[in-house]
């Protein structure tokens, strides 16, 4: 993703207005007795968001042919900001050390991954977080928060690397916020200024790039 990914995130005022969020590839087979067989063909999901809906003006309309031209269309990624889920907590919590468990340490293993869990029942789903905002994570060993000092973190990958292993058992816990590395589903931007004056969406569709 490094050659083909830009570190900039997609115009926030619009993005605040998209729409979008998972989807999944599920395989169902209907049986003559009218049994199912389903089966997941992808192991992650993927979000899909139309930014169109966030386009309220020509300034904006402007702004996103800008970052699309420099985009070139589909060819590199960039992040997007999911209003909906963009902290490793619900929204209307502060980001908490303790908020995602990444690991446990071994008395070796320095670096863990960043991810969310969604769900506790009995089959939660762990989704890699490889795009958190820089500045906003924060760590947690044994349940007692690291200082600034003692991690750093990649914003481009989401690895966190600690200045000592953790003791072996040790559970290994962040709280983050993040954005989504998307891609433009499309290589043709289409605008109709008449229908947009009229009250007409343009159509913006994005799709995750699932690192």
């Amino acid at each position: 993703m490094a050659t083909d990914f830009h570190e900039v995130r997609f115009p926030l005022d619009v993005a605040l207005r998209g729409s979008g969020g998972p989807s999944r590839m599920t395989e169902i087979v209907t049986l003559a007795s009218g049994r199912e067989h389903r089966n997941s063909r992808w192991a992650d999901s993927r979000r899909r968001f139309d930014a169109g809906f966030g386009i309220r003006n020509l300034d904006a309309l402007h702004a996103v042919l800008a970052f699309f031209e420099e985009r070139r269309g589909r060819l590199f990624g960039f992040r997007y900001r999911d209003r909906v889920d963009h902290l490793s907590g619900p929204p209307s919590r502060a980001v908490a050390a303790t908020d995602q468990r990444l690991g446990a340490g071994d008395g070796v293993t320095r670096a863990f991954q960043l991810a969310k869990t969604y769900g506790d029942g009995p089959l939660p789903y762990r989704r890699v977080i490889a795009k958190p905002v820089s500045g906003s994570v924060r760590v947690a060993v044994a349940g007692r928060e690291l200082t600034l000092a003692a991690f750093a973190c990649d914003a481009a990958t989401g690895l966190v690397t600690l200045a000592t292993a953790p003791p072996a058992g040790a559970i290994v816990t962040a709280g983050f916020a993040f954005d989504v590395p998307v891609r433009f589903d499309t290589d043709d931007l289409t605008v109709d200024l008449s229908a947009f004056s009229a009250g007409e969406i343009p159509k913006v569709p994005l799709i995750e790039i699932v690192p």
